[in-house]
């Protein structure tokens, strides 16, 4: 006759560690799935909205200024050739319909620097904030 040993009898071990594998994978998975809703396409749907007298139409989004600083020092913007006062002007102008209208500086890589902080200055004295420098991605 066979005696069973204890340990024959003890119960199986599961492992954990494969299913957390692959709850992990679904994590991912479902992350990396989902669309995440933009308020443009929340706009697309049809409703019949209600009136009032006292809404407003939405401001539309400021127009970014971009200010090309050519290589002898001259100022270009919106395909206008401007003096430095005209440039302080135009952006004085923009900073009164929108303090945060995005300004991008385009430096030529020759230009001196001077002429880039001109404009940088004249940003600031306008009060305006959103300001950018253009490059390129080096190669």
């Amino acid at each position: 006759m066979r005696v069973r040993d204890e340990e024959e009898l003890a119960e199986p071990e599961f492992s954990m560690a494969p299913m957390l594998d692959v709850v992990f994978q679904l994590l991912i998975f479902f992350m990396l799935a989902t669309n995440f809703s933009k308020a443009e396409e929340e706009r697309e749907i049809e409703v019949d909205l209600p009136s009032t007298r006292s809404a407003a139409p939405p401001e539309p989004a400021p127009e970014e200024l971009v200010i090309n600083v050519l290589r002898d020092g001259r100022y270009v913007l919106a395909g206008r050739e401007l003096a430095r006062g005209e440039l302080e002007e135009e952006l004085l102008r923009a900073a009164r319909s929108h303090a945060d209208v995005p300004v991008t500086i385009r430096g030529d890589r020759l230009v001196h620097h001077e002429d880039v902080v001109a404009v940088l200055d004249a940003c600031g004295l306008a009060g305006l904030s959103n300001v950018a420098v253009g490059t390129l991605e080096a190669r």
